[in-house]
């Protein structure tokens, strides 16, 4: 389900990797169910059932409840969950080459 928003970061961040990186595509393949919550009306929840069988929750609401979009809404609330995986799985690399001595941090 990778939105425009979402398409448009990884080709950026495509542009400039010259290292190890999370992918848009990687994290979409670790989802292993994805559910929408309408929550009175307006606030749309969408929780990503990972494959180890963690879950991150995104979510999306609109200032004016006349703006509210149903599809806006699922589009919106599952790109906060994307973001903020692509935040979890970005620590599970540095992790990785941290411990595989490929770390190039630099203080």
């Amino acid at each position: 389900m990778s939105t425009a928003a979402l398409l448009a970061s990884e080709a950026d961040s495509v542009a400039v990797a010259v290292a190890p990186r999370v992918t848009l595509d990687g994290m979409e393949a670790k989802i292993a169910s994805k559910h929408f919550i309408l929550h009175e009306g307006l606030l749309t929840l969408c929780i990503l059932k990972m494959q180890n069988g963690f879950y991150v929750v995104g979510e999306s609401a609109p200032a004016s409840p006349e703006n509210f979009n149903a599809g806006l809404g699922e589009k919106f609330a599952y790109e906060n969950a994307i973001r903020q995986l692509w935040k979890l799985e970005g620590y599970a690399l540095r992790e990785q080459l941290s411990k595989e001595g490929t770390d190039n941090e630099k203080e």
